[in-house]
């Protein structure tokens, strides 16, 4: 298990090893975050809410049991009003 802490604490992820590949499981508090990518990333949210600015794209909303593709490096914006729960699949 590896743990990451991002943002003076603010956004706390915990590794996992899966079958298909490595995962954090994560909380994010409330705030405005800005994340750059090595590998492809798939997020899915758990708890909660978050608006979300891909690549090239415009600001969306995603709620518990969306995901989201983000591709390899690159960056995407978040904006969390309340705590969210979410896990992130590296592939």
């Amino acid at each position: 298990m590896n743990h990451k802490s991002y943002f003076d604490g603010r956004v706390q992820s915990l590794g996992i090893n899966e079958a298909e590949g490595y995962a954090t499981i994560g909380v994010i508090e409330p705030g405005a975050y800005s994340f750059s990518t090595t590998s492809e990333e798939r997020m899915t949210i758990v708890a909660g809410s978050m608006d979300v600015k891909l690549p090239g794209g415009e600001w969306r909303g995603y709620g518990t049991g969306e995901s989201f593709l983000v591709p390899p490096k690159t960056s995407f914006d978040i904006q969390a009003k309340a705590d969210v729960g979410y896990i992130c699949r590296y592939r």
